[in-house]
């Protein structure tokens, strides 16, 4: 289990497509709550469509995450 206040591990949803190369916006559950993210796909060539569900790898300064979808 991945303690609440971490995010990488976290699984969230995109509510903002997230296109190659461009910002998309993920939400995810945090501190009882939820927050949103900017986000990356972790495959720079990969498009993950709003709704899909993913797995946050890396976390970067002001509210930006790299994620990847979940098989």
């Amino acid at each position: 289990m991945v303690a609440d206040h971490e995010l990488i591990g976290k699984v969230g949803r995109v509510t903002g497509t997230i296109e190659p190369g461009k910002l998309g916006e993920v939400t995810l559950p945090i501190r009882g709550g939820s927050e949103s993210y900017y986000a990356y796909a972790a495959d720079q060539e990969e498009r993950i469509e709003s709704g899909t569900r993913v797995v946050v790898l890396e976390h970067e300064a002001a509210r930006t995450v790299i994620v990847s979808t979940l098989s």
